[in-house]
Formats: C-alpha cells, sequence, structure tokens
C-alpha cells in the first residue's frame, strides 16, 4: 500500500482526494497496490469541502506531514515559491519522502534545488500538475521525447488570458469588459494580476524550457508582457493579417543562447495554437525526430489538475523514477540567455495623429534601425483627429525593435506608446 500525506486542500486538493477515493479500484489496479491518504492539511479544518474526509487524520501545521510515521508520499497543492510550501517540499525530501507538487512558482524558483534534495535523499521529485493542469505535457516531454533534441516549445499556457482573447475576438468586448466575465465564470483568482501580466505563463514556460533544453529553470531569464494593452482593435487588425492574438510562451535554443519570451502574439490561422478557444491550455513541441506534437486540453481547475497529480502518485507506485528535469541535476545546463538579441517579425500598432508626414516620421526611424516594414494598414478617422495605423515588419532584430518603438512613441503626433506584438510564424 502507499500511503499519502496532502497538503493543501483548496479546489485542487479537494479534487485529488475525489478522485482517489471514486476511482480507488481502478487506481489499484493500475498502481499495483492501493493508495490510501493517510493524512491532510488545510487552513481551515471546519471548512465544508466537497470531499470525505472522515478516515483521515487532520494535522494542523502541513510541515509536520513529512516526519509522520508511514508515509511514503508528501502532495504540496499550497502553492507560492516561498513560505510553508516550499518547507513542506523540503521537509518531504530530505526526510525520504516521495514529493508531488502542482506548485510551478516553487519549481521555477527552487526546482534545481529540490532535484538535488531528491536525487540525494533517493526519493523522487515529480510535477505533471505544475504545467497545463490535464495535460500530460511533462511526461510527454521528459520521457515521450527522450530521443529527440527539442527545437522550440511553444503554448497557451494560462486559461484566463486565452478565454479573454477568445470573448475580445468573438463578442468584440473590451479586455475590462472579457475580464469580468472570466472572473465571473471563476476562471481567475480574485487578484488576476499573475494571469493577464503573464507571470503564470513564463514559470510555466521556464519548467518547460528546462526540460526541452536540459538546463536549469531560468525564470529571470524570460521577457514577459501581459495582455492589458490589447484592444478589439488589435484582433481586428490581427484578422485582417490573417492572424489570432494570443498569449504564446514560446522558448527556443538559438546560436545567441535560450529565447524565452511571454506576451501576446500574432499567430497565423493555420497554426493549430490559432484554434485553441476559450480557457482551453495548448503546447506545441518540435523536436528533430518526432517532428511536431501538440497538446491541447483543460489546463486548470480541479479534475483536470487532480488527474495529473494521481498519475504522478500512480508512476510512484508503481516504482517508477527519473530525473525530474529529464537529466540528473549536476548535469544541467547554465545556458546564456539570448535576452534580445534574437530576430522575429513584428505588428505595431500606433494612434497618429492625421496629419502629413507621420508614416514618413515612422519609416525613418525604422530605416535608422535597420528595420524592414513588410505592410502597412489604417483605419479611419476618429472623433479626435487621430487614426489607428498598423506596421508589420520582416524579420528584426528584438532590440532594435524596442528601440525604435522608444523612438516613435517621442513623436509629437504619436498620440500613445505604440503596442508591439511579434508575430509568431
Amino acid at each position: 500500500m502507499l500511503n499519502i500525506a496532502i497538503a493543501g486542500l483548496g479546489i485542487v486538493g479537494a479534487g485529488v482526494v475525489r478522485l482517489l477515493r471514486q476511482n480507488a479500484e481502478l487506481i489499484a489496479a493500475r498502481a499495483g497496490q492501493p493508495v490510501a491518504i493517510k493524512a491532510v492539511s488545510g487552513r481551515d479544518k471546519n471548512k465544508k469541502r466537497d470531499c470525505d474526509l472522515s478516515s483521515v487524520d487532520w494535522i494542523d501545521d502541513p510541515r509536520k506531514l513529512a516526519s509522520m510515521p508511514g508515509i511514503d508520499v508528501v502532495i504540496e497543492l499550497i502553492g507560492g515559491a516561498e513560505g510553508v510550501a516550499r518547507e513542506v517540499a523540503e521537509n518531504a525530501l530530505k526526510a525520504g519522502k516521495h514529493l508531488v507538487t502542482a506548485n510551478k512558482a516553487l519549481l521555477a524558483a527552487h526546482g534545481v534545488a529540490l532535484a538535488r534534495m531528491a536525487e540525494s535523499n533517493k526519493v523522487q521529485l515529480s510535477f505533471e500538475a505544475a504545467v497545463a493542469g490535464g495535460i500530460p505535457i511533462i511526461k510527454t516531454m521528459r520521457e515521450g521525447l527522450a530521443g529527440n533534441r527539442v527545437v522550440s516549445v511553444q503554448g497557451i499556457l494560462n486559461g484566463t488570458c486565452n478565454y479573454i482573447l477568445t470573448r475580445m475576438g468573438e463578442a468584440g468586448l473590451s479586455f475590462e469588459e472579457a475580464l469580468r466575465e472570466a472572473q465571473q465564470r471563476g476562471y481567475t483568482e480574485a487578484d488576476p494580476s499573475a494571469d493577464i501580466d503573464g507571470h503564470d505563463t513564463a514559470n510555466k514556460l521556464a519548467l518547460l524550457a528546462a526540460l526541452a533544453f536540459g538546463a536549469e529553470p531560468d525564470l529571470a531569464s524570460v521577457q514577459i508582457e501581459g495582455i492589458r494593452r490589447i484592444t478589439p482593435l488589435d484582433l481586428q487588425f490581427a484578422h485582417d493579417l490573417d492572424c489570432r492574438v494570443k498569449l504564446l510562451g514560446v522558448a527556443r535554443l538559438t546560436s545567441a543562447g535560450l529565447e524565452q519570451h511571454v506576451g501576446p502574439t500574432l499567430v497565423p490561422q493555420t497554426s493549430p495554437l490559432a484554434q485553441i478557444d476559450g480557457a482551453l491550455n495548448a503546447v506545441l513541441v518540435r523536436g528533430d525526430f518526432a517532428g511536431d506534437l501538440m497538446l491541447e486540453g483543460a489546463g486548470a481547475g480541479a479534475e483536470p489538475t487532480a488527474s495529473a497529480v494521481v498519475a504522478d502518485i500512480i508512476d510512484l507506485a508503481r516504482g517508477h523514477r527519473v530525473p525530474a528535469f529529464g537529466v540528473p541535476a549536476a548535469q544541467l545546463k547554465k545556458l546564456t540567455p539570448a535576452h534580445a538579441t534574437y530576430t522575429a517579425r513584428y505588428y505595431m500598432r500606433m494612434q497618429v495623429m492625421d496629419k502629413p508626414g507621420v508614416v514618413a516620421d515612422i519609416s525613418a526611424i525604422l530605416r535608422d534601425e535597420a528595420i524592414s516594414i513588410e505592410s502597412l494598414l489604417q483605419r479611419g478617422k476618429s472623433a479626435t483627429e487621430s487614426v489607428p495605423v498598423v506596421i508589420t515588419t520582416h524579420g528584426a532584430n528584438a532590440k532594435s525593435m524596442r528601440k525604435a518603438v522608444d523612438k516613435i512613441a517621442g513623436l509629437a503626433t504619436i498620440v500613445e506608446r505604440p503596442c508591439l506584438l511579434q508575430i509568431e510564424d
């Protein structure tokens, strides 16, 4: 019998309890032994939860779960990179207990240290649920693509942002209106900043990049931009360009180093990622031998995330062991970050005064930064005598493009700072 303890009884923790209870016979058959919940810990013992805890020990301090006799696996579902969550994880590994976690922030910040701790204590660190909810992307990359050199990984990794952008495109809602709708549907936290500002996606991307390229997670080098500045007009222009706007996390290894960026991106309609709508997630991985593989599904919520947690538990029950990031922690590389040295195509929307010579001034700035214009789109006049103008570029150096945006923003004829989006080919 495999005995587990669960730290954190929010919607995911309660979902894990329900799944282990409801499918106990099936799980035991697939795991090769029964899985028993021996102890749990949560913020409020008296809180009403949609799961049966009548036969389980309640421990007020989750940090003490690791020291309980007979516990084989500690499940950390508290969240956050520091504090109690980190202590629970470290205590479990130091005590020789396997650790299963859904905590992407913890792993992005301390994953290498935790992996070393797991290896030194001969236990497993598993985190399928930390990225893309119920989508088995960690196992796919760590094991299914183990014989491939990964060329790139990119994904829609935040359901909240995908829902907002979908509704803005479908119904012409403003960003604020679509955000309120997402909150009403329970797709985001009371404070949605981590989602809409791109930090949730960045944590997940750092983990995927580590798995893809055998590197230490490097969250500090991820270029991050959220979706607050996206307007329905951007989605209309994207449609005119036969694209859709998605918040993408992209990682690829280039001659300049490891490129990692998160931001609203124009994705061609021909890309499978362009077809992912609502609160769904998707990850597209390109291997040198496997080619393109895309996995899509529910990226959050009690049931999908619980499914991923229990998949890790079953692997542990079977005796399956694998380095957390695909190779031993000592072999993880420290890759040089590409920062803004990579080349990409760009979409730039500007609100400009409707005066002669404006486009010429903009073109001169782009010329001076060695940026070539691919197309120019303009819509009619507004009540304020300013008009939206969109320029798309051929491949341009990222640093030069941002320098050009700064210069253009300083022109007297520019009403507001240009909105810059990458075009992902």
